[in-house]
């Protein structure tokens, strides 16, 4: 990335977190300094993304508990976009189109709100991939994919985003050559991913869910198929894959939250 170059970012943090059971409360406000117990603190999860992000105008997607995570960002200069329903991470996209075009960048970067360790070098380096990608994936490598999403990738380039539920079936084989995983972190040329926003929104998936214990169909949209809108117009996706899978890690239940706070009480 140039120097010259402005960059936005927006941190999703609109979800429930409802695998963190006892909890109640935004888990990107999550402590990594635990006190009394895991779930009270200092050093909040949101607050530690948002330090090792680039400067630039920042937006925070904002949903479950959204009073308490601007209460605990207020100071700082940020823009909070809602996402009215909770419609997948697409869906936490559109909801901050109109921050996007107000912004006048060259580049996006796009990261989860439970995923504190990534580095300020991180982001550079999918920000520096920018110069010949149109797209980046942040990828990683772990030893057991477990559920996670996986980067289908020809000469060098992110053909797909395969879901689990599909990549379960797939021959051995064919499993073994799907070894780069999917963290849920981008970097965007801006022009390229707004010319492809109408194109997302347009193809919604229905999926079921249960709300108020009643089964319902919603429609969902998701950040992973932007790849395959792209590709057809001629855009180039690339990936840049971290090391350590402890650098994006997700912090979704009580154990990944201790694991977490063990690892932070490490680095300080």
């Amino acid at each position: 990335m140039e120097p010259t170059q402005k960059t936005a970012s927006i941190i999703l943090a609109a979800g429930r977190g409802s695998r963190m059971i006892g909890y109640e409360g935004s888990k990107t406000l999550l402590p990594l300094i635990p006190e009394a117990s895991p779930y009270s603190g200092t050093r909040p999860i949101l607050l530690h993304i948002i330090y090792n992000l680039p400067p630039g105008p920042m937006a925070v997607v904002v949903n479950h508990r959204k009073e308490d995570i601007i209460s605990a960002t207020h100071h700082l200069d940020i823009i909070y976009c809602e996402q009215p329903v909770l419609n997948g991470t697409g869906g936490a996209l559109l909801a901050a189109r109109n921050f996007l075009e107000k912004q006048d960048c060259e580049n996006l970067l796009i990261t989860m709100g439970d995923v504190p360790f990534v580095k300020p070098e991180t982001y550079a380096s999918l920000l520096g991939a920018l110069h010949d990608h149109d797209l980046v994936v942040l990828g990683f490598m772990p030893r057991h994919k477990k559920q996670y999403g996986v980067l289908e990738i020809q000469e060098n380039q992110v053909r797909r985003i395969i879901e689990w539920k599909y990549w379960k079936n797939y021959s051995q084989e064919k499993q073994t050559t799907l070894s780069v995983c999917n963290s849920g972190i981008y970097a965007a040329k801006m022009e390229s991913l707004l010319a492809s926003l109408s194109v997302l929104a347009s193809k919604p998936h229905v999926v079921q869910k249960e709300i108020n214990g009643v089964l319902k169909d919603q429609e969902e949209f998701f950040i992973t198929d932007l790849v395959e809108y792209l590709h057809p117009e001629n855009y180039s996706i690339g990936t840049i894959v971290c090391e350590d899978e402890r650098e994006v890690m997700g912090i979704d239940d009580l154990s990944a939250l201790l694991k977490a706070q063990e690892i932070y009480r490490r680095q300080v």
